[in-house]
């Protein structure tokens, strides 16, 4: 195997050249910094709404934000709300909505019940200030397949 000789001497071909005008940078500049007169704003027009769930007898009073369901925030609350699956699908944690308006395109319920009031609570996150009252799941069921027979 032939071998080629390597220097690590500068080319003439290729000299280096100063520049005639050095950089100078802003006494304020400094590259781990960055500029203070940029302000980030984080634009959100609404931080929460007020959910009233009537359950049980009792009323409570949450403020829900738009990103998360009504039944994670009673249940971080602390009331005793049934639930199951938490995806919409099992129809233990339903409700009626008595005022107010959800985002429960996440769930399984069919297009009449949802017209007709009914909610998941799991699956129902708020678009509005909301009153909602707990019911059996009984009555979501018969109502699911009431509709199912139109």
């Amino acid at each position: 195997m032939a071998s080629l000789p390597f220097t690590l001497s500068p080319s003439p071909s290729f000299p280096l050249l100063k520049p005639k005008h050095p950089t100078k940078l802003s006494s304020s500049f400094h590259p781990n910094l960055r500029p203070t007169s940029i302000s980030r704003r984080r634009i959100s027009t609404i931080t929460s709404y007020k959910v009233v769930i009537e359950h049980e007898g009792d009323t409570t009073e949450l403020e829900v934000e738009p990103d998360e369901t009504i039944l994670s925030k009673a249940l971080d609350s602390g009331l005793s709300v049934p639930h199951d699956c938490k995806l919409g699908v099992c129809m233990t944690c339903p409700a009626k909505l008595i005022t107010g308006s959800v985002d429960q395109s996440e769930g399984m319920l069919s297009d009449d019940v949802i017209e007709n009031g009914y909610a998941l609570l799991c699956a129902a996150y708020p678009r509005s200030d909301c009153k909602i009252r707990t019911i059996p799941e009984d009555e979501l069921l018969s109502m699911q397949l009431a509709t199912a027979n139109d």
